[in-house]
């Protein structure tokens, strides 16, 4: 059997998150060295917050590395299968290449952070906004955010599933495409709780200081091919890895190409990797031959049964 794991990004997390796991001793180790390496104690963070420091993006991005890590090596421990292909949502796409072996998770950890502090750099506070738009096809999507834009920023950026789309930009020009969008149609439009806009092309200062920064970091050939966001293709090379990752900051997560690469590619079972359960109902969604799993909780990853062995 051909089966893939994917990692979720920024988004799937909150306090509280990690009790699931609280049982699982590589998940305590994996935040016990993300503590360690970044000088601050994350699993506290996550247990007992504050909220809104846990969703501040330079916490949240390394807390999510770390979750989807310590998941991961939780599953090595327990299970004798390995996924075939592995993909990340955004920021899961790091996750995946730790999982691959092809970065270290010390690297990824202040890899990460450092994302998180030039991404926040780019666009001052309030002065960027992401929102949701639900039930309405892509292309009305686009043309939203076309009318909308006026000279200012607002793009379609996370094709999450057939009639769910994220787009972002500038707060002004995400608001209009929200009117715009419901005009078309939208069965619900409205604005996230990110401060962020994330892969848009307000994101090119900051991808030019990752490229400079990417060049200090060694990645190795992964063990597992991963399926990156941007270009929805294996990375051939460290030198492909690091262009993936840096285009990855302003192009859109182009999630239904992803999923339906992985069928394509054989897959016939995802596993999400994560806490929460925000990948796994989008995997039937987009690609109807696909199980989508979900590691929710200690009982299932321990009761994880394929349904092609």
């Amino acid at each position: 059997m051909t089966w893939a794991m994917v990692f979720p990004g920024q988004g799937s997390q909150s306090q509280g998150m990690l009790t699931a796991y609280a049982g699982l001793p590589e998940v305590r180790a994996t935040f016990a060295e993300a503590s360690e390496i970044l000088g601050q104690d994350l699993w506290q963070l996550v247990q007992e917050g504050p909220e809104e420091q846990l969703n501040a993006t330079v916490n949240t991005q390394p807390v999510m590395l770390a979750a989807g890590v310590g998941l991961y090596r939780a599953w090595c421990e327990r299970r004798s299968q390995r996924p075939d292909w592995l993909a990340g949502h955004s920021l899961g796409e790091y996750t995946a290449l730790v999982a691959a072996g092809s970065l270290s998770f010390d690297a990824a950890l202040q890899l990460t952070r450092y994302r998180a502090t030039i991404m926040q750099e780019a666009v001052p506070v309030g002065s960027g906004a992401m929102a949701a738009i639900l039930g309405l096809a892509d292309e009305a999507v686009v043309a939203a955010c076309e009318d909308a834009a006026q000279g200012d920023v607002v793009e379609a950026v996370n094709f999450n599933s057939p009639g769910q789309v994220v787009i972002a930009g500038q707060r002004q020009a995400v608001e209009r495409a929200i009117d715009s969008a419901r005009a078309r149609g939208a069965k619900r439009a409205v604005l996230l709780p990110l401060s962020v806009p994330s892969h848009c092309r307000l994101m090119k200062p900051a991808a030019q200081k990752l490229e400079a920064y990417l060049d200090s970091i060694d990645f190795l050939p992964p063990k597992i091919p991963v399926i990156h966001n941007a270009a929805v293709e294996q990375a051939q090379d460290v030198y492909a890895i690091r262009h993936a990752l840096v285009t990855q900051l302003y192009r859109p997560v182009r999630w239904v190409e992803t999923i339906r690469k992985l069928a394509q590619l054989g897959c016939v079972e995802v596993v999400e990797c994560g806490p929460g359960k925000v990948l796994t109902p989008l995997v039937r969604r987009i690609e109807g031959t696909l199980t989508g799993i979900s590691l929710a909780d200690t009982e299932a990853l321990d009761s994880v049964a394929f349904s092609h062995p």
